[in-house]
C-alpha cells in the first residue's frame, strides 16, 4: 500500500535529536520522519482509548493531532484515561489531554475541538485530517465516523474496548470493506452494555489505543501490512490474539455506492440510542418515558415514613459497591427475562422474580444512573404492571452526590 503522506516537513536539528530511534530504522529513516511531522491525524475521543493514541502519536512526530471531545475530566475516568490526571479533575478533557501532548513534544500543533460529532459538523471536522481514529465508545458516533469517513475516502482506524476485551481494524472503503460491510445494522438497544455498565479493566484501553497508533503510523509511511480487510480480536484474560477476516460486501449501503452519494443520516435514530448525554433523547426518538422522582423527593418521602419500596436493578458485583438501605435486589436481565417468559406464557408471575415485585403498591426503580431502571420499568409495565412505578432520577450516583456523600460514587 502507497503511503497516505507523501508531502516532507522539515526537521530542526533539534528534532533530529530527537527521533533519532526512529532514523536509524530503515523503515522509517529521515524520509519517513518527515512524513510523520507532515500527516495530520483526528482523534475521534479523548478516553480511555484516545488517551495512548494521543500520547503516543505526538511522541512519534504526528505534526498535527486534532482533538474532539467536549466532556470534562472524572475521577472515574483516571484509573484508564491516563493522559488526565488527579489535578485535572473538572477540567474539560481536551484542554488536560493538549497539555500534555505539548509537555511530552512541543513540535507538535494540538487543533482543540470542544463539540460533539454530529452528522451536521463530521464533514467539516473530517476532511483536513489525513487519518481518522475512532475512538468512541457508543454506536452512533461510530457509524457517523464510518460513513463520513468512506464519503470523504479517508481511513478509519478503529477500536473497541468492553470489560476484557478489544478490537482493532482498519475500515478503508477506497482499499477494503467499511465499518457497515461488517456490521450492517446495530445491535438492538440494551442489548450490549456500555463501559459505565459493564465496565473495563484499566489496562485494556492502553492495549488496543497503542495499537491503533501503530496501525496510523504504519498507513501514514506505507510500511507493513495495514488491518484493512481484518480485525484482531484481544482477551486480556486469556493473553490471545486472533485476526478474522472481513470482506468487502457488494452490496453495502454506503461504500458500495459512489463516495458522493453517500449521505449522513440521524445516527441516533438508527441505532435507538443516544450518542452524546442526552436526557431527552428517548422522549423525542418514540420510546416511552417514565415518570421519574429525584433523590431530593425520595429522601422527603422515606423520612416521611411513606410507603414505598425501592428496587436495585444493578448487577451483584455492583450491589457490594454501594447500595441503599431496605432496597430489593433484582438484576434489570432478570426482570427481562421473566417479563419475556410471562408474555410467551411459559411462566406465572409468581414462578418468577417479578413474584417479589408487588403490584399494588409503590415502586421506586434504581440503577446506577437511571438508564437500567427506566427500562426496567418499561419491562414491567409490558408485563402487566399498574401501579405507581417511578423511575429514581440520576440513580444511586445522584443519590451519593446529593444526599448521603459519605457513599462511594463508581
Amino acid at each position: 500500500m502507497l503511503p497516505l503522506v507523501n508531502e516532507l516537513a522539515d526537521l530542526s536539528n533539534e528534532e533530529i535529536k530527537r527521533y533519532s530511534r526512529h532514523l536509524i530504522m530503515p523503515e522509517v529513516g529521515i524520509e519517513g520522519q518527515r512524513k510523520l511531522k507532515a500527516a495530520s491525524v483526528l482523534l475521534i475521543g479523548t478516553g480511555g482509548l484516545g488517551s495512548p493514541l494521543a500520547l503516543y502519536l505526538a511522541a512519534a512526530g504526528i505534526g498535527r493531532i486534532g482533538l474532539v471531545d467536549y466532556d470534562i475530566v472524572d475521577e472515574t475516568n483516571l484509573h484508564r484515561q491516563v493522559i488526565h490526571g488527579q489535578s485535572s479533575i473538572g477540567k474539560p478533557k481536551l484542554d488536560s489531554a493538549a497539555a500534555r501532548i505539548l509537555d511530552i513534544n512541543p513540535y507538535v500543533q494540538v487543533d482543540k475541538y470542544n463539540v460533539p460529532l454530529t452528522s451536521e459538523n463530521a464533514l467539516e471536522l473530517l476532511e483536513p485530517y489525513d487519518v481518522i481514529i475512532d475512538g468512541t465508545d457508543n454506536f452512533p458516533t461510530r457509524y457517523l465516523v464510518n460513513d463520513a469517513c468512506v464519503k470523504l475516502g479517508k481511513p478509519n482506524v478503529y477500536g473497541s474496548i468492553f470489560r476484557f476485551e478489544g478490537q482493532l481494524s482498519v475500515f478503508y472503503a477506497k482499499e477494503g470493506p467499511c465499518y457497515r460491510c461488517l456490521f450492517p445494522e446495530p445491535p438492538p438497544p440494551g442489548l450490549v452494555p456500555s463501559c459505565a455498565e459493564g465496565g473495563v479493566l484499566g489496562i485494556l484501553p492502553g492495549t488496543v489505543g497503542t495499537l491503533q497508533a501503530t496501525e496510523a503510523i504504519k498507513l501514514i509511511l506505507g510500511i507493513g501490512q495495514p488491518m484493512i480487510g481484518r480485525m484482531l480480536l484481544y482477551d486480556a484474560l486469556e493473553m490471545s490474539f486472533n485476526t478474522i477476516k472481513i470482506r468487502k460486501n457488494p452490496h453495502c449501503p454506503v461504500c458500495s455506492i459512489p463516495a458522493e452519494q453517500v449521505q449522513l443520516i440521524d445516527y441516533e435514530m438508527f441505532c435507538g440510542m443516544p450518542a452524546h448525554d442526552r436526557s431527552d433523547f428517548r422522549s423525542q426518538n418514540g420510546v416511552q418515558p417514565v415518570d421519574e422522582i429525584t433523590v431530593s423527593e425520595l429522601k422527603s418521602r422515606i423520612d416521611a415514613g411513606d410507603d414505598l419500596l425501592i428496587v436495585d436493578v444493578r448487577e451483584p458485583h455492583e450491589w457490594e459497591i454501594v447500595s441503599l438501605d431496605g432496597s430489593l435486589k433484582i438484576r434489570k436481565g432478570d426482570i427481562q427475562a421473566a417479563k419475556n417468559a410471562l408474555l410467551a406464557g411459559r411462566k406465572l408471575r409468581e414462578e418468577t422474580v417479578l413474584a417479589d415485585i408487588p403490584d399494588d403498591r409503590e415502586v421506586i426503580v434504581q440503577c446506577r444512573t437511571g438508564a437500567r431502571s427506566a427500562d426496567s420499568i418499561r419491562f414491567l409495565r409490558e408485563a402487566g404492571y399498574q401501579n405507581k412505578l417511578l423511575n429514581l432520577k440520576g440513580g444511586i450516583i445522584a443519590w451519593a452526590r446529593e444526599i448521603d456523600q459519605s457513599l462511594p460514587v463508581y
